[in-house]
C-alpha cells in the first residue's frame, strides 16, 4: 500500500454535483482512458484503487488519472500487475561460446536498472518504473524535461508516458501530477 497525494483543488470536473456514489463517477473516468477492472473507494477526499493493471504503465496511470481529479488529494495505491509472461532468455548474461582452447567471454554487462520508484506498494512489493512530477506555475514540458533528464528536446519522452490524459503537450496545468518515465 501506498498513498500518493495530489492537488485536491486541481484536476478534471468529473463530480456532478448531488451524485451519491463517486467511486462510480472515477471508474468510468479510468474506463474512458481504457483502464477497466479496477475498483474505487472514496473515503472523503482519499480513493483507494484496487484491482489487478495489465501492466505497471496501466498502473501508474490509473494512479494518476484518479489523483488528478479534482477533489481527490490522494490516492491509496493497493493495485497489482498481472503477470508477465515469461519471455525467452537472452543471450546476454551467459558467457560467449570460445573456439577451443580459448577460455570464454565474459558475460556482457547487465542493463542499468530503472531510476529509483516514488511509490512502491507494501502488498505486493511492486515498484513504479516511473517518478512523478507535479506542475508548478510556468511549467512546460520542455522546462520540466530539462530539470528531470538534463535535456529539453527530450519533453516528447514525458508527453507520451502521459498519453491518453494529455492531448496536447502545451496543455499542462499547475498541480497536475505526470509521469516521469525512466531516461531512454
Amino acid at each position: 500500500m501506498s498513498i500518493i497525494d495530489f492537488v485536491k483543488g486541481a484536476g478534471e470536473k468529473i463530480f456532478k454535483p448531488g451524485e451519491a456514489r463517486r467511486e462510480t463517477a472515477i471508474e468510468k473516468h479510468l474506463a474512458r482512458y481504457g483502464i477497466t477492472g479496477i475498483s474505487v473507494e472514496v473515503d472523503g477526499d482519499k480513493a483507494t484503487l484496487t484491482g489487478v493493471a495489465k501492466d505497471t504503465a496501466t498502473r501508474e496511470k490509473a494512479v494518476l488519472i484518479a489523483g488528478n481529479i479534482e477533489g481527490i488529494g490522494s490516492v491509496d495505491d493497493r493495485l497489482r500487475v498481472a503477470p508477465q509472461a515469461a519471455k525467452p532468455a537472452a543471450a546476454t548474461g551467459t558467457a560467449a561460446a570460445a573456439p577451443t582452447g580459448q577460455a570464454p567471454k565474459p558475460a556482457a554487462a547487465a542493463p542499468a536498472a530503472p531510476v529509483a520508484a516514488t511509490s512502491a506498494s507494501a502488498d505486493t512489493g511492486e515498484q513504479w518504473s516511473s517518478r512523478t512530477y507535479t506542475v508548478k506555475s510556468g511549467d512546460t514540458l520542455s522546462k520540466i524535461a530539462k530539470e528531470m533528464y538534463g535535456e529539453a528536446s527530450k519533453y516528447p519522452q514525458i508527453f507520451e508516458a502521459n498519453k491518453p490524459m494529455l492531448e496536447d503537450p502545451d496543455k499542462i496545468y499547475p498541480g497536475q501530477v505526470l509521469r516521469i518515465p525512466p531516461e531512454e
